[in-house]
């Protein structure tokens, strides 16, 4: 079986891909992610996954479109986070789900099921939804089972770590959270 995994971030591809693999799964990364704001923040995540794809010899499709204006037009009317986190689920695993189906391959899934941050029931509705809808099927796993061993690994490979899921939302939450805190 042939997947095509969205990847959010490196930290976070490390347990994903390491379970399919050990399941005999060949897999493929797809970076697509135009919520990440600042740019800054966008390169930095983009050159650790370019990193980790050349140390592990993952074959990697890039969608390197840093499409911010795109993505918070989207976004916002959106006003409730968890509208606002669908809108982006849908944009990134319907991409995915698209270069899955004409890239021949027999599914896709995402990094997104790994962080017990992301809304897990949502990312599995939407992606389930859009396999329908491409004619490709979703594949399934709670990659949530991994997470101490997937911080763990990144750890020790020096990997850059960001604090927040990306978009200009969760990056104001982080340090207002932390302002209000003080």
């Amino acid at each position: 079986m042939r997947v095509l995994l969205h990847i959010c971030c490196a930290p976070c591809a490390i347990y994903p891909i390491k379970t399919m693999q050990e399941k005999g799964i060949e897999v493929f990364g797809f970076w697509y992610n135009p919520n990440i704001h600042p740019f800054e923040e966008y390169r930095r995540r983009l050159e650790a996954v370019r990193t980790y794809a050349e140390k592990t010899h993952l074959r990697m499709i890039w969608r390197d479109r840093y499409e911010l204006e795109e993505f918070l037009q989207g976004v916002a009317f959106r006003e409730a986070p968890g509208i606002r986190c669908r809108f982006c689920y849908f944009k990134r695993l319907k991409a995915t789900a698209q270069v899955a189906k004409h890239g021949k391959f027999d599914g896709f899934t995402t990094t997104l099921l790994y962080s017990k941050f992301q809304n897990h029931d949502v990312i599995k509705e939407i992606a389930q939804s859009l396999a329908q809808d491409q004619g490709i099927k979703f594949y399934y796993e709670d990659f949530r089972l991994g997470w101490k061993e997937g911080i763990e690994i990144s750890k020790k490979l020096g990997m850059y770590r960001q604090q927040y899921c990306g978009c200009i939302y969760s990056e104001r939450d982080r340090y207002y959270k932390k302002l209000v805190e003080e």
